[in-house]
């Protein structure tokens, strides 16, 4: 299974109710946005996965998975991808199991070979904008050929620094929904023309 990081934003829904959820993910939808990933301390995450999931042309995943069960879940609901915030082998071995794609979070030269060496598909960089970009070029260089997503603080403005420092996606959730779904198309064009220069 692969999904299209290379497309290079994916959108994080963080929301305290199941239907804001909804709402602002048919916004990004119709916004242009692909990869989307629900995070399991949003109520109703799984019914949220299971209902965007079964949508042409999305691909969608769980994030914020700590255990074996949140992976088991997210595969029963049809996520295609599984994020977590740390490297948990348990928690990428089950991933790779259950023949999904595996994005732990790393934030040390350690947790990348820990990552690597458990089977995951992509590095999310996180807490990115705490670590920054001189970090992230640093800790990149022994490991070679690895598919890097930061997150954690990415704005439109600092986007370019991010892709040109090796990443290949980032993953945004508040500066695209915080200002509701009146703004989201906006911001979208404004991350997607960021997006875009910096990886022309």
């Amino acid at each position: 299974m692969r999904i299209p990081l290379d497309t290079g934003l994916v959108a994080i829904l963080r929301t305290k109710t199941q239907d804001s959820a909804r709402e602002i993910t048919q916004e990004l939808i119709k916004s242009g946005i692909k990869l989307i990933e629900f995070t399991t301390t949003t109520p109703g995450a799984l019914d949220l996965v299971e209902e965007f999931a079964a949508q042409k042309d999305l691909h969608i995943g769980l994030g914020t998975c700590l255990n074996k069960e949140h992976v088991a879940g997210g595969k029963k609901a049809g996520a295609q991808f599984i994020i977590s915030p740390h490297t948990d082998e348990v928690v990428i071995r089950e991933t790779k199991k259950l023949d999904l794609i595996s994005i732990p979070g790393v934030a040390s030269p350690t947790d990348v070979g820990m990552a690597i060496k458990y089977g995951a598909d992509a590095l999310k960089f996180f807490p990115a904008s705490s670590l920054g970009v001189n970090y992230l070029k640093a800790v990149r260089e022994p490991f070679p050929n690895q598919v890097w997503m930061a997150t954690g603080g990415i704005t439109a403005e600092s986007i370019g620094d991010w892709i040109k420092a090796g990443c290949t996606a980032v993953g945004i959730g508040s500066p695209l929904t915080s200002g509701g779904v009146s703004e989201i198309a906006s911001r979208v064009n404004n991350f997607q023309a960021a997006l875009k220069e910096a990886k022309s």
